[in-house]
């Protein structure tokens, strides 16, 4: 056992502080040479520790995405793990993208890897694809609720390609989307203030009105800014659940650096824009 609250309740505290937004750690090549920074480890490990310094002790979560770490081999995740360890003492929850899924033994590894009070790249959450099945996911959501962690499973994706398997219709009338919200349903049942079973919903996806998104827990929302989805869209795609929403920005907010100020004026104004959309819905 970790010691911690449920990571759900902490959410809910971090959200209720600093806004609901989660700022992502994207240090792809492209942000890199914007930045004037060279593609390697040491453009890499300048990135991130500037993105921690601007804005991990203001927003409530921060979502360093594992790939663009892990191309650089070792050192590449030796910086990972030190960005999620200042990320931390700074105050922020961070939430591991690395969208793992697999079966057995091999998926309880993945949990260990990320949500084991011991491993290096411990998080407080780590989101999960729930595609071959959703009870291959048994053993990260076992592993969550022993050490206070959460996870934010795939369900209803920004991505066009994922309306093939998300949007299909099993043999009892539901889409598959609406099968993994149900189970996460289930896993949230009787928590409180927020369950710890989250899932990742696209804010770029329009009407999502045929689907009960209000199942207990946190909604990851990637869309905002860049993409094209802005604060004011919220309410309209997620109903009555947007209290829950912890909108995802990128790009609009790492676009302003390598300033820190001013990647932390950007993230500000993201947070206050969606905290107002939020509690005018």
């Amino acid at each position: 056992m970790t010691g911690l609250d449920p990571f759900g309740a902490r959410l809910r505290r971090a959200m209720d502080e600093r806004g609901p937004l989660c700022v992502g750690i994207d240090p792809h090549a492209s942000l890199l040479a914007e930045w004037g920074l060279n593609d390697d480890v040491t453009g890499l490990e300048s990135f991130s520790r500037t993105v921690v310094e601007a804005v991990a002790g203001r927003v409530a979560v921060l979502k360093p995405q594992s790939a663009f770490f892990e191309r650089f081999g070792s050192r590449g995740i030796a910086v990972l793990e030190k960005t999620v360890q200042e990320a931390r003492a700074a105050g922020a929850l961070v939430v591991m993208d690395a969208k793992r899924g697999d079966i057995g033994s091999t998926m309880a590894a993945y949990a260990e890897s990320f949500l084991h009070k011991d491993a290096p790249l411990f998080s407080d959450a780590l989101t999960v694809s729930p595609y071959l099945g959703y009870g291959s996911l048994s053993p990260a959501v076992v592993m969550a609720r022993e050490t206070g962690t959460g996870l934010f499973v795939l369900a209803l994706t920004s991505n066009p390609e994922g309306g093939e398997v998300q949007h299909a219709v099993r043999a009892d009338g539901r889409t598959v989307g609406a099968t993994v919200l149900g189970h996460l349903a289930l896993e949230n049942a009787g928590e409180e203030p927020l369950g710890s079973f989250g899932a990742v919903v696209g804010a770029t996806l329009g009407d999502l009105s045929s689907y009960d998104l209000d199942m207990g827990g946190p909604i990851l929302a990637p869309g905002i800014g860049a993409q094209g989805a802005t604060a004011a869209d919220l309410p309209a795609v997620f109903g009555r659940a947007v209290r829950n929403v912890v909108p995802n920005v990128s790009r609009g907010v790492l676009r302003h650096g390598p300033d820190v100020v001013a990647l932390r004026d950007a993230a500000e104004r993201f947070a206050d824009e969606i905290r107002t959309a939020v509690t005018a819905a």
